[in-house]
């Protein structure tokens, strides 16, 4: 599966003004502690991978990222699954992978047609929204479609942040 999505530095208020004019519905609210790893056997920082448990009400969910596949978005491939959080974490570690950074953010999520919205509150940075849809096929066209999007709810593909929060924390 390949997840399309672009991220933007944003107010929130105005864009969720202007997403809900469009018609687009409330999800649900999400607090997330993402807890990035590192591998001992090559640094997913150089190799653009990332390896995230994140927890949300009270669940865990083990997310593999491979590198970006584009120069303008965040698109990439990307397998997920639910885990039992503190056996996750003990595989991990015992496998020798160390945690590299812990992001935390309230998530409000919105639905337009097939885009997700993502209206994310992030400690430390401040207000974000990403935009993303999930496709096997035609990755360029749903892009574009995400860049005509975001310029619908005011922002231009110009604004676009490739940069993680992980990275953003640590810089």
């Amino acid at each position: 599966m390949i997840e399309i999505e672009v991220k933007v530095r944003a107010e929130h208020a105005p864009v969720k003004d202007r997403v809900i004019k469009l018609g687009a519905q409330k999800v649900r609210t999400e607090d997330h502690v993402d807890v990035y790893y590192n591998s001992p056997h090559r640094d997913f920082a150089k190799t653009d991978e990332a390896l995230r448990l994140r927890s949300v009400d009270g669940g865990t969910r083990m997310t593999y990222k491979g590198k970006k596949l584009d120069e303008v978005s965040k698109t990439r491939e990307e397998f997920e699954t639910p885990v039992d959080g503190v056996a996750a974490r003990g595989i991990l570690n015992a496998l020798g992978f160390f945690k590299s950074g812990v992001v935390k953010k309230t998530r409000d999520i919105y639905k337009y047609d097939d885009i997700t919205i993502c209206f994310d509150n992030v400690e430390g940075l401040g207000e974000f929204v990403e935009v993303e849809l999930v496709a096997d096929s035609d990755v360029q066209g749903h892009r574009e479609k995400l860049f005509g999007f975001l310029e619908m709810i005011g922002s231009k593909k110009e604004d676009s942040i490739r940069t993680s929060y992980l990275e953003m924390l640590m810089d």
